[in-house]
């Protein structure tokens, strides 16, 4: 069991202190506050090894301008944009590419600043609810996720994913941070993980060196296989879940070994990772009224019922005493594993139905396209 220590996470020197007084041999920083906020540069000049960008290169998902301009240099396939800080720039915008408009927070939103909509007024209400945005044009085909694990010079790609990122069945509802995920994708075209590399990943790592800010950490992109071939939706400085959830659960080289490589800058010799066998899906049970203003404080029940090859991760919970209640938007991920996607996806859909939380929902169609 971890011990909790009390620390304010975007604090770098708060950070820093406490690695230092655990005499820790590696920080690892999730989240993407903590990264844009510089906690991993104050570390790495304590002399600790740490995994995450540094808070320039973490921009690349603090603004999503700045990602943009950097895609742009580096000749990145990604879609057409402007950004905008009034409402005028914003409804030109808007015609100029059409429905359905895309419209992102240039800021960090918690992976729920973004709207996809046939509605403009929606669109034009998001954009002055967040003052500075990204305008768009529309990338269609499916969505995929690629990890990449860089050390500065060198990076290694990770399992590819596909996330769910409407609330509701059939695509339907607002964007969230994610409702479910699987891996592999057997229908991926053959050669799509190298075309990425060689086509955004290093580009992108070989573009930041040159702005002076090497890139160390996990690079997320997010992707749409479009007619004319892949183009970055977004990109993160960070794991992301739900993906993050199945692509570990199929990750049979040791996790820590591989970030402290690319920590230090020696991932170049780390040699090939290897996988498991089979597949795994992630289910996400979501609160009442996420994602907009989800309900906290309702027992969870059900967790001491488990099935077979299948497995609960906590991720918006607390202790009520000796009672687990929600404490969040996305409660529980769900995770399914088995020989192939149909069979993951039936054990943790078999495991979800085990699990009670009052007015929670979550999607039925997680994977089932693939199967």
């Amino acid at each position: 069991m971890a011990t909790l220590h009390p620390v304010v996470p975007t604090d770098p020197a708060a950070v820093t202190e406490l690695a230092g007084k655990l005499e820790v041999d590696l920080v690892v920083i999730g989240p993407e506050a903590p990264l844009v906020a510089g906690v991993a540069d104050a570390v790495r000049q304590a002399g600790i090894s740490c995994f995450g960008p540094s808070g320039q290169a973490a921009e690349i998902e603090g603004s999503k301008a700045f990602a943009k301009d950097v895609m742009t240099a580096a000749g990145v396939p990604t879609a057409r944009s402007r950004t905008c800080v009034t409402p005028q720039e914003a409804a030109a915008a808007l015609d100029e590419f059409g429905a359905p408009y895309v419209v992102k927070e240039d800021g960090l939103a918690a992976g729920k600043g973004v709207v996809v909509t046939d509605d403009r007024d929606e669109a034009l209400r998001h954009a002055a609810a967040c003052g500075r945005v990204v305008v768009e044009e529309f990338l269609d085909g499916p969505e995929v996720s690629l990890f990449a694990l860089c050390d500065g010079s060198t990076a290694v790609p990770l399992q590819l994913a596909q996330d769910h990122k409407r609330a509701y069945d059939g695509d339907l509802g607002p964007n969230t941070g994610g409702m479910g995920a699987y891996t592999p994708l057997p229908w991926a075209p053959d050669g799509l993980t190298e075309q990425v590399m060689a086509e955004t990943v290093l580009p992108t790592m070989t573009e930041l060196a040159g702005r002076g800010m090497p890139y160390t950490g996990v690079l997320y992109v997010g992707l749409a296989l479009t007619s004319k071939g892949p183009k970055v939706i977004e990109f993160n400085a960070r794991f992301g879940d739900p993906e993050t959830q199945v692509v570990l659960d199929r990750l049979e080289t040791p996790l820590a070994g591989l970030l402290l490589a690319c920590a230090n800058g020696t991932l170049e010799g780390f040699g090939p990772l290897s996988y498991r066998d089979g597949a795994a899906v992630t289910v996400v049970i979501a609160a009442e009224n996420y994602p907009a203003d989800p309900v906290k404080g309702d027992v969870v029940e059900g967790l001491a019922d488990p099935v077979k090859d299948a497995y609960v991760l906590h991720a918006g919970t607390a202790f009520d005493g000796d009672r687990i209640v929600s404490n969040g938007g996305r409660v529980l991920s769900v995770i399914g594993t088995g020989q192939d996607v149909a069979t993951a996806r039936a054990v943790a859909y078999e495991a979800v139905g085990r699990i009670r939380l009052r007015g929670s929902h979550h999607r039925t169609d997680i994977a089932g396209r693939s199967t």
